[in-house]
């Protein structure tokens, strides 16, 4: 009888430990949308920066970890601390917040340009996310001037 009490209490134990460690069983982890995403005609033939902004309305934090882009061999994370640009390996999306990628701030590298993208082309990227789902995105290339509007609200877009 001790020794079936211990198995019962283990497994009431294990049980309350697995639903307290379960991941967004109710559908409330992070909820992801792109907005905005354009990518500045470069001046360079080897280097072009995409620039979007990620938005969360779910209650849980998500991290950008990674992103491709059809026209680059690789694409990096970058921020800009000082006026100078760092790579990083990550890039936090707040929950029921937004991550911004704009000029002078993060941003996204691309380099080992495939072709030098022009106005009127579109790039593909693909981001990449700790938690949620893969999103692909179509970014048209803009002037190397351009300075997106300010969205309704204060929002940038």
């Amino acid at each position: 009888m001790r020794r079936s009490t211990a198995a019962l209490a283990a497994l009431l134990l294990a049980a309350g430990s697995a639903a307290c460690t379960s991941r967004d069983t109710d559908g409330d982890g992070p909820r992801l949308a792109v907005t905005g995403a354009y990518v500045r005609q470069p001046p360079m033939r080897d280097l072009a920066a995409g620039y979007l902004t990620v938005v969360n309305t779910g209650r849980d934090a998500d991290e950008l970890i990674a992103a491709t882009a059809d026209i680059a061999g690789e694409v990096q994370l970058h921020t800009t601390v000082d006026n100078a640009m760092k790579q990083v390996e990550s890039m936090t999306v707040p929950p029921h917040g937004r991550l911004e990628l704009r000029m002078g701030g993060d941003h996204l590298m691309l380099m080992k340009l495939k072709s030098k993208p022009e106005i009127g082309d579109t790039v593909t990227f693909t981001l990449r996310f700790a938690i949620s789902s893969p999103i692909t995105v179509q970014a048209p290339v803009r002037p190397t001037d351009h300075r997106p509007a300010p969205a309704p609200h204060g929002e940038r877009s």
